[in-house]
C-alpha cells in the first residue's frame, strides 16, 4: 500500500510475510498465492506491500538463478504484490516448534550474517519496483548480549563497514539505493534505540541506520520522542520501522493479571519482560521466568515482547501498547517530512496466540491480517497522508 505524504513523497506500509514462514523458493511462491494474494483481495487492492522474509536457503537459491529471481518478481507481478523492504532478521528455522534464541544466530560477529544480508541487499535491488529505486532491509541488533566483549564488538562494527561499503557499490551498479536497520530488541546488546546511537556512530554510514520496532521500543519504555530527537541529534537514519504492539499488565501484582499472562507463555518464541522501577528498568528473558516467584518486581506495570494483532488488544485485565505506536508514527510521518518512508505491520505470533484466540483456518489468518493493515492505513490517513491506487 502506497500513501502521499503532504510533503509529496511516497510512504509504503507492508506486512511482513515471516508470519507464514516458508524456507525454500517454492515455499515462499506457494506463500505469495496462499496468503499474500488473498490479503489483498480483502483489502481491494490491485497492488499490496509485502515485507518477504527469505531465508538462507530461499535467499541462496535465488542469487544462485537468476531464473528463479526472475520467477520470483513475475509471481509478485502476477499476483499483485510489491517488495520494497525484506525483514532479514530470521536467518533459517523460523517456523520451528521452537526459536527462543536460535533467532539470534548467525550474529554480527559471525561472516555468514555478512554474507546472507549482502545476498538480501543484492536481491531487494532486482525485487524493487520499476518506480521505486530505495529499498530497505531489517536486521538483527547485532547479537544477544551474552556471550558478548570487545573482540566481538570489533567483528561486528567490521562487518556492517563492508556491508555498507558493499551497499555503496551496489548502487553504483544498478542505481537502486538499499538500506539496513539494526532492530533494538530486549535482551539483545542493542536492547533500545539509544544503545544503538554507539555502535552505529562507529559504523558512520548513513547506510546503516535503525528498524525502529513499535513492540520493542514499548517492551523497554522508550519514550518514542526521546529515541528519536536522539537519533536525529546522532545523524543516524531510520531505514524502516515496524509497527507492532506489545503486551502490558497494569498489575501485575493481581492473581487474575498472573493468570492472564501466563496464557500467552508459550514454548517457541522468547517473550522478554520488563517492569519501569524508581532504580530503573528490570526485566527477564521469558515470560515465564517473570511469572516465576519473585523474578521481577510486580508494583508496577509489566510489558512483554508478544506481537498481538494491532486490532485486536487481549481481553481485560491486560491490554497492549497500541498508544506507543500511534505516538511512534506520527512523530514518523506526521511532521513536515517522513523520518521513514517503509514501514511494515510485523505481527508474527498469530499462531502462538493462546488456543482460543488463533486463527483456525487460513481464511480468517487472511482475515486478521486484512484489519491490522486497515488499522495501520487509517492511522496514517489521519495524519493527513493520502492512500495511493
Amino acid at each position: 500500500m502506497r500513501f502521499r505524504h503532504p510533503d509529496g513523497s511516497t510512504v509504503h506500509l507492508a506486512y511482513c510475510t515471516n508470519v507464514h514462514p516458508a524456507e525454500t523458493l517454492d515455499g515462499v511462491l506457494a506463500q505469495l498465492r496462499d496468503h499474500c494474494e488473498p490479503v489483498r483481495r480483502r483489502l481491494g487492492r490491485d497492488r499490496l506491500g509485502i515485507g518477504l522474509w527469505l531465508a538462507r536457503d530461499a535467499a541462496h537459491a535465488l542469487v544462485a538463478d537468476p531464473a528463479a529471481l526472475r520467477t520470483l518478481r513475475a509471481a509478485l507481478d502476477r499476483r499483485g504484490l510489491e517488495v520494497v523492504t525484506l525483514n532479514g532478521f530470521p536467518y533459517e528455522g523460523f517456523g520451528a516448534d521452537e526459536v527462543k534464541h536460535r533467532v539470534y544466530q548467525p550474529d554480527w560477529t559471525r561472516p555468514e550474517r555478512l554474507a546472507h544480508t549482502t545476498d538480501l541487499a543484492r536481491l531487494l535491488a532486482a525485487l524493487l519496483p520499476d518506480d521505486v529505486t530505495e529499498g530497505s532491509v531489517s536486521t538483527l541488533p547485532i547479537a544477544w548480549r551474552t556471550p558478548f566483549d570487545h573482540r566481538a564488538a570489533d567483528l561486528a562494527r567490521g562487518a556492517l563497514t563492508t556491508l555498507a561499503e558493499r551497499l555503496d557499490a551496489l548502487e553504483d551498479l544498478t542505481g537502486r539505493s538499499v538500506r539496513v536497520g539494526l532492530e533494538p530488541e530486549p535482551g539483545c546488546t542493542v536492547e533500545t534505540v539509544a544503545d544503538a546511537i554507539g555502535p552505529l556512530t562507529a559504523v558512520a554510514s548513513p547506510r546503516i541506520g535503525v528498524c525502529l520496532d513499535t513492540c520493542h521500543l514499548a517492551t523497554s519504555f522508550e519514550d518514542p520522542h526521546a529515541a528519536l530527537t536522539a537519533l536525529d541529534a546522532a545523524g543516524i537514519t531510520v531505514p524502516k520501522a515496524q509497527l507492532s504492539a506489545a503486551l502490558h499488565a497494569e498489575h501485575p501484582h493481581l492473581p487474575e493479571v498472573r493468570s492472564a499472562l501466563a496464557a500467552f507463555a508459550e514454548p517457541r518464541f522468547l517473550h522478554q519482560t520488563r517492569t519501569l522501577t524508581a532504580a530503573g528498568l528490570r526485566g527477564t528473558d521469558d515470560l515465564p521466568e517473570a511469572l516465576a516467584g519473585d523474578a521481577l518486581p510486580d508494583s508496577t506495570p509489566w510489558r512483554a515482547h508478544f506481537h498481538v494483532p494491532l486490532h485486536a488488544p487481549p481481553a481485560p485485565p491486560l491490554t497492549s501498547t497500541l498508544p506507543v505506536l500511534r505516538d511512534t508514527l506520527a512523530l514518523l510521518v506526521g511532521g513536515p517530512r517522513p523520518r521513514t518512508r517503509h514501514l511494515e505491520v510485523e505481527t508474527y505470533t498469530w499462531q502462538a496466540l493462546p488456543p482460543d484466540r488463533r486463527p483456525r483456518t487460513r481464511a480468517r489468518l487472511a482475515d486478521g491480517i486484512a484489519a491490522e493493515l486497515t488499522l495501520a492505513r487509517d492511522l496514517l490517513t489521519d495524519l493527513g497522508l493520502k492512500e495511493l491506487p
